[in-house]
């Protein structure tokens, strides 16, 4: 079986769970004896091909005759949306683009259009466009490859995935990691919001990371539940090591890792920590990650009193991470919604006990972890004063914890994810 993959991120250059996600995910399938073509906008030559073949989309020369690019854009005006932002070109506008400078080379002719599409690979203003510009490159990919099913990661991928299956014909199954209301909670975008419903209109088959997650897609976008199938996430064990590191303070650590943004709950963080260090003043927290939130978080720490015992490490990634968790004590993981959470995992992994909200995917899964509701402060507080406090409660979440984590692995989520393309293909 080959898989026309189609990912936003790849490790080591990652913002987030996403690019982890995947690294874990094509390892397991690639295990599965299953060959995996993995597209990214943009790569940048120190990626681990050792379970895929990368593909940078800005590599590939995007070639159509006047024939199939008329064909090809009636399909793709069908799934245009209402809206500001509209990720889908029409022709007119496909012509300013092959003219524009966005292109690394020019070659054409009356009868085709061939160019290579610059791609940055990051979340900036241009998004939408490189959305649009990838998309045109999996029509190009999918008319040359050869495959048999069709996987996009996350909604950026969406329209790649779309066009890709109307080129080839191929089941197109896609993957929910999250979802514009984990996001931007009831205040959604509604250009992204449409370009997630329809790519779920158009699958074949939806994984999502949680039953949390898989209820979001049924209710909120309307999709029927026989075409939703849960697979949750793994964590990677292949290159732990573990640490012992001198952190330099006799202070108990307890640590937030991740994007500060709504979605994260970081306010509710700092808001238990000031009520923590009311009771112990022997404790240190740290908030590490970045985002649009970490002024304001910056801003209430100050005003708290409690910088003295508050610190703001920027995104962390890879070894970064696993030096973080081993200077931690406890985790705490207070997203308002979070589709899964690997965080938490990881930390789990490095012999941190846990505290995740009860809105993440992760906690269907998780036994030996404190849970608590994401706006409860009072109790968030009451669970890191009883971790840090009671070495035997620590030791207990510690010992089960790692049992637990340790049968979490993505192997067997690998194995779900192919049982998924087989019902796609050959239903």
């Amino acid at each position: 079986m080959r898989v026309l993959m189609f990912g936003w991120e790849f490790p080591p250059h990652i913002t987030g769970g996403l690019g982890t996600a995947c690294f874990g995910l094509t390892k397991g399938i690639a295990k599965q004896s299953v060959d995996i073509i993995f597209v990214v906008p943009k790569a940048y030559g120190d990626e681990d091909g050792s379970a895929i073949r990368l593909v940078a989309a800005e590599n590939i020369d995007v070639t159509h005759t006047s024939t199939q690019l008329e064909e090809f854009w009636k399909h793709i005006q069908y799934l245009e949306i209402s809206s500001n932002i509209v990720p889908y070109v029409d022709p007119e506008e496909f012509a300013k683009i092959i003219e524009s400078s966005e292109f690394d080379t020019s070659e054409s002719s009356s009868l085709s259009s061939r160019r290579k599409f610059k791609f940055s690979g990051k979340y900036g203003p241009s998004l939408m466009s490189e959305v649009t510009r990838y998309a045109i490159t999996a029509a190009t990919l999918a008319s040359k490859n050869q495959f048999d099913v069709i996987h996009a990661h996350d909604w950026l991928t969406y329209p790649a995935g779309i066009a890709a299956k109307m080129v080839s014909g191929k089941p197109l199954v896609i993957h929910v990691h999250a979802t514009e209301f984990d996001r931007s909670g009831e205040n959604i975008n509604q250009s992204v919001y449409e370009i997630e419903r329809r790519g779920m209109e158009v699958a074949d088959r939806i994984i999502t990371v949680s039953h949390y997650t898989r209820n979001i897609v049924i209710n909120r976008y309307g999709i029927p539940e026989d075409k939703v199938i849960t697979v949750h996430n793994g964590v990677d064990f292949t290159n732990h090591q573990e640490l012992d590191l001198n952190r330099g303070v006799p202070e108990k650590v307890v640590t937030f890792l991740g994007r500060v943004t709504f979605q994260k709950g970081p306010d509710y963080f700092v808001e238990a920590a000031h009520k923590v260090l009311k009771r112990n003043p022997n404790v240190r927290f740290v908030m590490a990650g970045s985002g649009d939130m970490l002024n304001r978080m910056i801003k209430r720490v100050a005003k708290l009193g409690i910088a003295n015992k508050f610190h703001f490490t920027g995104f962390l990634k890879g070894s970064d991470v696993n030096q973080m968790f081993a200077l931690s004590d406890v985790y705490v993981m207070p997203s308002v919604s979070e589709p899964f959470g690997i965080s938490p995992l990881e930390a789990m992994r490095s012999n941190v006990p846990v505290i995740i909200s009860k809105q993440s995917g992760v906690s269907e899964v998780l036994k030996y972890a404190i849970k608590v509701d994401f706006w409860d402060v009072d109790a968030l507080a009451d669970s890191i004063s009883g971790l840090i406090n009671y070495n035997a409660l620590s030791n207990f979440f510690i010992k089960h914890g790692q049992d637990e984590v340790n049968n979490l692995k993505w192997d067997n989520a690998a194995k779900q994810v192919v049982d998924v393309y087989k019902s796609a293909i050959y239903n």
